[in-house]
C-alpha cells in the first residue's frame, strides 16, 4: 500500500495557505460565526434549517457570503465569492475541487466549517452532506463534523502522549484533534478520497500528519502507539458495503469485533484506545458477554460504556435517512426488508452503541461493561483517564488488601447524599439513601445508613479505613468488626472508588 507523509501534493492541499488567510481575514471561525448570526440562527443551523441562517448571514458582509456558500450550500455571485476568499484565486479553487461554477455563480463542492476543539479554531473539509440540501451520498462519501465524530472528540482522553493512531481517519477530524496532545499522529484509511481530504485538512490547519492508505491494521502492521482512536464503519447490518464511511462488509457487529479485538496489539505498554462501537443484543444473551469475547485473556483493562440501545426497525430507518434515502421510496423499502431479514435471522432484538476504552496492562484482562444511558457531563475522555488510574489502584488492592485498609479516603467534592422519603403507614418513611455524583458520568449508588456513617468519617487527615470500620462496628453492635462485616464494608468502598464517588488520599 502506498505511504504518504502529508505535503502539498494535491491541488486542494496546495490551496491551504491562501484559503487559511481568507478564512482568518473574514473571521470564519467558531466564535465569530456565532457572534455574527446569533444564537437563534446558530441553533437553527444545528437543526438543518437554512432559512434563519440565510437571513442572519445577509447582514454579515463577507463572512455572511462564506456562511451561505460553505455552510448552506447556496450558489453565490462569483464576484462576491472572489472578494470574500481573497487572496484565494477562484480558478484555482475550482480546479482543486473546492468550488464549482454554475453559470455566473459559484457553489461549494466541499463542506468547510470551523470547529473549536478546545485549542482554538480548526477548519474541517469534507464531502457535502444532506443537512441543508437533499442529496444521496456516494459510496466513497467522506463524513465531516457529524454527531458521531463530535461524540468521539469529546470522549477521547487528551493527556499528552508520544504517538497517536487514528484508525480509519476519514477526513482527518480525529487526527487534527490528536495533534493537540500527540507528539506524532498517524491516520489510516482504505478510502483514497478520505486521505485526499485529510491531507488538505492537515495543510489547512498547518499540521504534520502521517497518512497511510490501506485496510484496517495493514498500514501499521508491526507498529505500536501510545494512543489509538477509532470511529470505524460500525453500522450493524448485512455483510455488504454501500458507503465506506459506515459499512465494513462484515456481518452484523463484525467491524466492532475486529477493531476491539485488534486494538490491543497496537498499544504500547500503558497505552490507551478510545473507540466508538456497536454490538447486537441477541435474544437470550447478555451483551456484556458478547463484547467480552472480543478481548484477549491477558493484557487489557477495558471500560465499555453503552450509551444507547436501538430498536432494529428504528435503527434501519435512521441509517437509511443518514444515507440521504427516503424510507418511503421503493428502493429504500427493499433495502429495509433485507436489513431487517438479516436481523431476524440472527435473532437480533436491539443494537447497542457506545464507547470502548482499553488500557494495555501487564496482567489478566479486566472488563467493566456498564450502561450510561442517563445524562452525563462531557468530556467523558477525562473521566476515562481517571477511570484507568482508579482501576490500577484497585488492582493493587486486589493483590494486597492492606493497601486499602491502611488508606485514608475522602468523599469527592461533587458527591452528594440524597435521601428519598415516601408516604408510609406512619407518615414519611425513608425508602432509599443514594450517593449521587454530580459531575462526569453522574453515577449513583444506593447505600444504607451504616455506609453513610462510614463516609461521614472519611477525612484526608482522618483515620485509615480499618480504624473507621472498627469504630463503625462498635457503634452499631458494641463489638469488634467481624470478617463478614469488614468484607462487606470493603466491597462497598471499592465500588465507590471505581466510580469516583470517593477516593483514596
Amino acid at each position: 500500500m502506498p505511504t504518504n507523509q502529508t505535503t502539498t501534493s494535491s491541488l486542494l492541499a496546495a490551496l491551504a495557505p491562501d484559503l487559511r488567510a481568507a478564512l482568518t481575514r473574514v473571521g470564519y471561525d467558531a466564535d465569530t460565526l456565532l457572534e455574527a448570526i446569533g444564537e437563534d440562527a446558530h441553533t437553527a443551523l444545528g437543526r438543518s434549517e437554512p432559512v434563519p441562517v440565510r437571513r442572519a448571514a445577509r447582514a454579515a458582509g463577507e463572512l455572511g457570503v462564506l456562511i451561505r456558500l460553505l455552510l448552506l450550500g447556496d450558489p453565490m455571485p462569483e464576484d462576491e465569492v472572489a472578494a470574500a476568499l481573497r487572496p484565494l484565486d477562484i480558478d484555482r479553487a475550482v480546479a482543486a475541487g473546492l468550488l464549482a461554477r454554475a453559470g455566473g455563480e459559484v457553489r461549494a463542492a466541499l463542506d468547510l466549517r470551523p470547529l473549536d476543539l478546545g485549542d482554538g479554531t480548526r477548519w474541517i473539509l469534507s464531502d457535502l452532506d444532506d443537512s441543508m440540501r437533499r442529496r444521496t451520498l456516494d459510496a466513497d462519501h467522506v463524513l465531516g463534523v457529524g454527531h458521531a465524530s463530535l461524540s468521539l472528540l469529546r470522549a477521547t482522553p487528551t493527556r499528552p502522549v508520544g504517538s497517536v493512531l487514528d484508525l480509519g481517519t476519514g477526513c482527518g477530524i480525529q487526527a487534527v484533534h490528536a495533534a493537540a496532545y500527540g507528539g506524532t499522529v498517524t491516520g489510516t484509511d482504505v478510502n483514497r478520497r478520505a486521505l485526499w481530504l485529510a491531507e488538505a485538512n492537515a495543510a489547512l490547519n498547518e499540521l504534520n500528519l502521517e497518512l497511510l492508505e490501506g485496510s484496517w491494521f495493514e498500514p501499521v502492521a508491526g507498529r505500536r502507539f501510545d494512543q489509538v482512536v477509532a470511529n470505524p464503519p460500525f453500522v450493524v447490518g448485512p455483510a455488504h458495503v454501500e458507503h465506506t464511511y459506515r459499512d465494513s462488509g462484515l456481518a452484523l457487529d463484525g467491524a466492532s469485533e475486529l477493531v476491539i479485538s485488534g486494538a490491543p496489539e497496537l498499544l504500547n505498554p500503558g497505552g490507551t484506545a478510545a473507540m466508538l462501537a456497536s454490538w447486537v443484543h441477541i435474544d437470550g444473551e447478555d451483551w456484556r458477554g458478547r463484547v467480552s469475547r472480543w478481548l484477549p485473556d491477558h493484557g487489557v483493562d477495558a471500560w465499555i460504556v453503552q450509551r444507547d440501545i436501538a430498536d432494529p426497525a428504528l435503527y434501519v430507518g435512521t441509517w437509511l435517512r443518514d444515507a440521504g434515502l427516503d424510507p418511503r421510496d421503493p428502493d429504500a423499502q427493499a433495502r429495509a426488508e433485507r436489513w431487517l431479514d438479516a436481523f431476524d435471522a440472527a435473532r437480533v432484538e436491539g443494537i447497542g452503541f457506545g464507547f470502548v476504552y482499553l488500557r494495555a496492562i501487564d496482567g489478566p484482562t479486566e472488563l467493566l461493561a456498564e450502561d450510561l444511558t442517563h445524562g452525563f457531563d462531557d468530556p467523558l475522555g477525562a473521566e476515562a483517564t481517571l477511570y484507568f488510574e482508579r482501576s490500577a489502584w484497585l488492582r493493587a488492592v486486589a493483590a494486597d488488601t492492606d493497601i486499602a485498609w491502611s488508606s485514608r479516603f475522602e468523599v469527592a467534592s461533587a458527591t452528594a447524599l440524597e435521601r428519598v422519603y415516601l408516604p408510609g403507614a406512619e407518615g414519611w418513611e425513608q425508602r432509599v439513601a443514594r450517593l449521587h455524583r454530580g459531575d462526569g458520568p453522574r453515577w449513583q449508588h444506593e447505600i444504607d445508613d451504616t455506609i453513610a456513617a462510614l463516609l461521614a468519617g472519611m477525612r484526608p487527615d482522618g483515620l485509615p479505613l480499618r480504624e473507621l470500620v472498627e469504630l463503625l462496628s462498635f457503634g452499631a453492635t458494641g463489638e469488634a468488626a467481624t470478617p463478614d462485616f469488614e468484607a462487606a464494608a470493603l466491597t462497598v468502598v471499592l465500588g465507590l472508588v471505581r466510580h469516583g464517588l470517593i477516593r483514596p488520599v
